[in-house]
């Protein structure tokens, strides 16, 4: 029996079975540096995928590691009961990178949590436990997030805190409006969203809660000014907008810091996590701070914004910040992009390639048609983790590749990527 047969066999037998797990056959990432990860049986991988876009700058940073061994030789842990001067530098930075007047900062541990605290706020605020989310949307595991899932396959329980309504979102390829220039069919979605606050809400809604790219339903890419147009109603009705920038943050778009500056809004309240980390456990929220600072009752945080997790963080964002890893992004994004554009008028089996910056998605359907086709989707990763890449899956009906390589990355390295996930699409649709 090998490692990773083993470590199977110990998994099935302590952990839950909806526990999701790639591949037929399982692997144990152990090891990293730059793009690339080593399995605990010694297989070298190029990796796409980064821990579902969470390893943002890519693994061992010198300075990241620096920064996370010098504040663990001193102290891992204090709560928010005391100051954590590493916490306020790092809210200060996000603060001023929000684009928000005014703005204040609330740390979690993870994007479950900072979507769990933003909708805390926006319901107190409006006083209204109503919200609107998008259809094909994904925004945690939590009791409340699934609340405001609007995909099956993730909501496990019909039980919810909320009145959700969920409304036409930016995903073109199946929408009945998919034909229409971007300009109508913002506007058929702005129709859309009126009827909805006609028939389906009693009074005042709390808010909207958006991924700008829609993360776990298969990289969904709205045309530009979408969330304007969505806003321009919001507006008319008090309504608040959360964008949830967990996956889109931090450059990872090309274009853009944060996914909402591509639809010329501003947003009430923004919520981050994974790649600010690039690892370590940390999210949050930063809004306008009358809706931050409207909770009446006492609250701290044990772990969130720990001197640990906020000097790891602060680093990190530097890293970032000082590389100009935005621009990496968009440079290498288009390089992808361009490839994969490529790729999808040799294949017919390729349906619709989406995304911006280094969040690509490709999404695989039967020939002639747009009928979902998960199975070549999934023999599409096995083929390109058995050449040494690991890529991501995602959408609706689970046939879509997500591609989200560190925004380090190289244009030699992600050439190198294509050209293995290239010969794995060919094998896989020639089964």
């Amino acid at each position: 029996m090998g490692i990773h047969d083993e470590l199977l066999e110990r998994h099935r037998a302590v952990l839950p079975s909806w526990l999701a797990l790639y591949y037929a056959e399982p692997i144990s990432i152990v090891d990293g540096e730059g793009r690339h990860v080593w399995d605990a049986e010694g297989n070298r991988y190029l990796d796409f995928f980064g821990g579902i876009l969470t390893t943002m700058t890519g693994y061992k940073i010198p300075e990241v590691v620096a920064a996370i061994k010098a504040q663990a030789d001193r102290m891992l842990h204090t709560s928010t009961l005391y100051l954590i001067e590493a916490q306020i530098a790092l809210a200060e930075k996000i603060a001023a990178l929000s684009g928000i007047p005014d703005a204040k900062v609330f740390f979690t541990n993870s994007g479950t949590e900072a979507n769990d605290a933003a909708l805390m706020m926006a319901t107190q605020y409006r006083r209204s436990n109503q919200v609107l989310a998008m259809r094909g949307s994904y925004h945690g595991k939590s009791h409340s997030a699934v609340a405001i899932t609007g995909q099956r396959s993730w909501s496990a329980t019909q039980l919810t805190p909320f009145h959700t309504v969920y409304v036409h979102s930016g995903y073109r390829y199946r929408s009945p409006f998919r034909d229409l220039a971007d300009g109508e069919y913002i506007d058929a979605c702005k129709a859309d969203l009126r009827d909805l606050l006609d028939v389906a809400v009693s009074g005042d809604v709390a808010c909207l809660i958006a991924e700008p790219i829609q993360g776990v339903g298969g990289f969904a890419t709205p045309p530009d000014g979408f969330f304007g147009g969505i806003k321009e109603v919001l507006d008319e009705e008090g309504i608040l907008f959360i964008t949830d920038e967990v996956q889109t943050g931090w450059g990872r778009t090309g274009e853009h810091f944060w996914g909402y500056q591509a639809h010329g809004v501003t947003p009430d309240l923004l919520t981050f996590a994974k790649g600010l980390g690039n690892g370590l456990a940390i999210a949050g929220v930063v809004g306008r701070a009358e809706i931050i600072d409207c909770l009446a009752a006492n609250s701290i945080s044990t772990f969130g914004g720990n001197p640990l997790a906020t000097t790891g963080a602060l680093a990190n964002l530097e890293y970032v910040l000082e590389h100009d890893l935005q621009t990496n992004a968009s440079k290498v994004g288009q390089q992808l992009r361009a490839d994969l554009d490529r790729l999808s008028e040799e294949v017919p089996n390729i349906g619709d390639v989406r995304g911006k910056g280094l969040m690509v998605g490709v999404e695989f359907v039967v020939p002639d048609g747009t009928e979902p086709d998960p199975p070549t989707t999934a023999r599409v990763m096995e083929e390109a983790r058995a050449a040494g890449l690991l890529i991501g899956k995602g959408g609706l009906y689970g046939n879509v590749l997500r591609i989200a390589p560190p925004l380090s990355v190289t244009s030699e390295e992600a050439a190198e990527g294509f050209e293995m996930l290239s010969d794995a699409v060919h094998r896989a649709v020639a089964d």
